[in-house]
């Protein structure tokens, strides 16, 4: 699957592995209306396409993205309320699609980002790669996500510091809070990151998926809710072909051959 009629992002699917890239180097990535929708449609796509294994985000450019595009709603005067409305929807379907998918979405970022750091899986970050918020810096609340993953990603109060200050964090600091899976040379992060992305894209999808969403939902969980959670998936997951396999590669002493 390759993507056709995207302006600000591009889309390609090869092996297994979707690779999705931020398109708006000469708007340093930021998000309008127009790219939050096409993140949009592109993850409703990847969602329901069976080859995607394992989802890559990248970006042209220097910077991974700037955010939210200011001076876009800016140019809306009046109309700003409405736009930002529309973009943060188109956004949060975006997120939530990748987020409750069964691939793995892997980041590779450089030069700056936050809200789509966040909310993926793994991140790999290039070593001058800074972190912030930024939103009250410029008199909005947070969106993208934020408030629900970044908690869960570095803490109540890291969290709280990170919004309320827009503390600038440098890759190092973000790797130490948990923010970033790894840290390595900024010539090196789209090869990097692609490496994870295609290890995962190997892996058993489906068990991967319901993985993630163990995760996701014992943050916030009971013990016993979570526990159950459990119970039910790992024996779901003994049943299907991936954990048959799984199993018998790892008692025979060779590498599982997963079909998704």
């Amino acid at each position: 699957m390759s993507a056709v009629g995207y302006e600000t992002i591009e889309l390609d699917v090869d092996g297994g592995m979707a690779r999705l890239t931020l398109n708006r180097p000469d708007a340093a990535n930021a998000i309008n209306a127009r790219m939050a929708a096409e993140l949009r449609d592109a993850s409703i796509a990847l969602r329901f396409d069976p080859s995607v294994r394992a989802v890559l985000v990248t970006a042209r450019g220097k910077l991974f993205s700037g955010g939210g595009d200011l001076r876009a709603f800016k140019d809306a005067g009046a109309a700003a309320g409405a736009l930002l409305a529309a973009t943060a929807s188109d956004l949060h379907v975006a997120l939530a699609t990748l987020a409750e998918m069964d691939a793995p979405v892997v980041v590779g970022v450089r030069g700056a980002g936050m809200s789509l750091v966040a909310a993926a899986d793994l991140v790999v970050a290039g070593e001058r790669a800074k972190f912030t918020m930024g939103y009250t810096a410029a008199g909005l609340a947070p969106d993208g996500g934020s408030t629900f993953f970044l908690s869960r990603v570095v803490g109540l109060r890291r969290a709280m510091d990170l919004v309320l200050t827009n503390r600038v964090l440098t890759a190092t600091e973000a790797e130490a809070w948990g923010l970033v899976t790894r840290v390595v040379a900024d010539d090196r992060v789209d090869e990097e990151a692609a490496t994870l992305a295609s290890t995962l894209a190997a892996g058993p999808t489906a068990t991967l998926g319901v993985a993630k969403r163990l995760v996701i939902d014992g943050a916030s969980s009971a013990l016993g809710a979570a526990l159950n959670r459990e119970t039910w998936a790992i024996s779901a997951a003994a049943n299907s072909a991936d954990g048959r396999e799984g199993v018998a590669a790892f008692l025979e002493k060779r590498p599982a051959r997963f079909g998704g």
